[in-house]
């Protein structure tokens, strides 16, 4: 019997003709296939590309033994990505902010406002619960009483600031926005005179007072632009054209990070080849902190892997890992620069572009969550605390646990997305448990390691935090147009009974009609 093939759904005799072009077409589609994949995810596969080139060339010229200042010509390419990505944070934040509050009523505003608020507390809660639960458990500082930091080279790390003042500061980042927008207000101390003993001593008294830092203020920039866009909103159809303005200057901005993008590739590489140029004694370090690097790191994976996702999924019943693939360029980028702020750009782009999330929502939620949202930070944070409580010998009470989690919860809304960001609100949970902070330069150590899958961690958190916010957005419009659609189909039905019965009315042929019909009943059963 004949073989038959088919081509274009059409059946025909077979042959090697027609094989051949049959062979050629299906390696037509696969080429095809193949170059739209490339296409699509070549940033992906650079960016992916780069960290591991990176990591090649830094093991190269670490074998140069180059000096510090051949060290810093080396790592100028990956200082450059750092200082665009900076550069475009201010504009980016302001804009999107204002926007994203003047496009949202009022009413939707304050509800996703508090979701998002409730998202980022219990989510925090849940990572310092992790935290804590896995320090107890690996108990990294047990054993490691003798180590001593002059061993290691460190410098001591101190911070003299008190615990409530820590959480003022809080306050004035969100007052102190005009003059202090490119700095940090933060409290600092000084000793005054206060007057003189009855044996002629004079005495002091530590004052605080407020200085700058470095470092943007992007907290009180957020809250100013997110009133700023309500404030349009409520003008009215004077604030149109201010709006406008915005969505213009934000679209550019999304332009000028498109461009950026394409360098992140090659900055990443000498970013990350760098670090390791830059490396101390490696193996004496894990070695000697091993077991605080690995709970760490184990922690943001159980929050970052298993907890997010399953809140994802829990809220939208989709693949959350099909959600996360969409975003390898961002999470890259975390994973090189170590700043949540800096990954933004990307974050946003990749967002609206790869997971379909609406612009309203993400330009809203994600400068939000890449300020206040810290749940890889809150995770290190109190696996340190517990780790030198350990190292000091010093049993913790249930008190003092609680004030762990709360501390780090809270501690970590004011860390900076900026590298190393959250070693200093470490000294905070310290103070509030009365424990010293001689060795923060133990975690300043290791920091370089750690700090890369907390930032990874951290812009997860705010991703699946606007993909959640999206499909509680998507489920409020489809039962708002569900709403008016049954009000229009009453509202049609109302009307056609109103005419039935204005008919029945005022027609004197449908009055003669149900007069015979109702005197009739053999009339009725004729007409049904």
């Amino acid at each position: 019997m004949e073989k038959k093939s088919e081509i274009n759904g059409h059946a025909i005799a077979s042959s090697a003709s027609t094989d051949q072009i049959l062979e050629k077409s299906v390696q037509k589609s696969f080429r095809e296939k193949l170059v739209e994949f490339l296409r699509k995810n070549l940033l992906v596969i650079m960016t992916v590309s780069g960290v591991l080139v990176g990591v090649g060339l830094g093991m190269m010229v670490r074998n140069l033994n180059l000096t510090k200042a051949q060290m810093t010509y080396f790592a100028f390419p990956g200082e450059m990505l750092l200082r665009m990505l900076k550069m475009i944070i201010l504009p980016l934040v302001v804009c999107s902010l204002i926007s994203g509050a003047a496009s949202l009523d009022t009413r939707s505003l304050g509800k996703l406002g508090g979701i998002a608020v409730a998202y980022f507390l219990v989510t925090t809660l849940i990572a310092s619960g992790i935290g804590v639960a896995l320090a107890f458990i690996i108990k990294p500082g047990v054993g490691a009483g003798a180590l001593n930091t002059n061993n290691l080279g460190l410098e001591s790390v101190s911070s003299n600031k008190e615990t409530t003042d820590s959480f003022l500061d809080l306050a004035s980042y969100l007052q102190h926005v005009y003059l202090y927008f490119l700095f940090q207000y933060v409290t600092d101390y000084k000793m005054v005179a206060v007057g003189n003993d009855t044996n002629g001593t004079t005495r002091y008294q530590k004052v605080p007072i407020g200085t700058e830092a470095d470092g943007m203020n992007i907290l009180g920039l957020v809250l100013f632009a997110m009133v700023f866009g309500v404030a349009l909103r409520k003008l009215g159809d004077e604030g149109e054209e201010l709006i406008r303005f915005f969505n213009a200057f934000n679209e550019a901005t999304m332009v000028l990070v498109s461009w950026i993008m394409w360098y992140i590739p090659f900055g990443i590489m000498f970013l990350v080849g760098s670090k390791i140029v830059e490396m101390e004694d490696v193996v004496l370090l894990v070695t000697s902190l091993g077991k605080y690097i690995f709970a760490s790191i184990l922690g943001h994976i159980i929050h970052g892997g298993i907890v997010l996702p399953l809140i994802y999924f829990g809220f939208t019943r989709k693949n959350p890992f099909s959600f996360l693939s969409g975003l390898i360029t961002p999470f890259t980028t975390a994973f090189a620069t170590c700043s949540s702020s800096a990954t933004l750009p990307s974050m946003i782009k990749c967002v609206e572009e790869n997971n379909g999330v609406d612009k309203r929502i993400s330009r809203f939620i994600l400068p939000i969550g890449a300020t206040v949202n810290m749940d890889g930070a809150a995770i290190f944070q109190c696996i340190a605390a517990v780790f030198i409580a350990q190292l000091n010998n010093a049993e913790l009470n249930a008190g003092q646990i609680f004030t762990i989690l709360v501390t780090a919860t809270a501690s970590s809304v004011g860390a900076a997305g900026i590298p190393a960001g959250g070693i200093i609100t470490i000294a905070i949970i310290l103070e509030a448990i009365g424990l010293p902070t001689n060795d923060l330069s133990l975690m300043l150590a290791v920091d370089w390691i750690v700090d890369r899958t907390t930032t990874v961690v951290n812009v997860e958190g705010d991703a699946l935090g606007a993909g959640i916010l999206h499909h509680i957005n998507q489920q409020e419009m489809k039962k708002q147009r569900d709403q008016q659609q049954e009000e229009e189909l009453a509202g049609v039905l109302v009307e056609a009974v109103a005419n039935v019965q204005a008919e029945e009315e005022t027609s004197p042929l449908m009055t003669h009609q149900n007069k015979a019909l109702a005197a009739t009943p053999e009339a009725i059963e004729s007409v049904l």
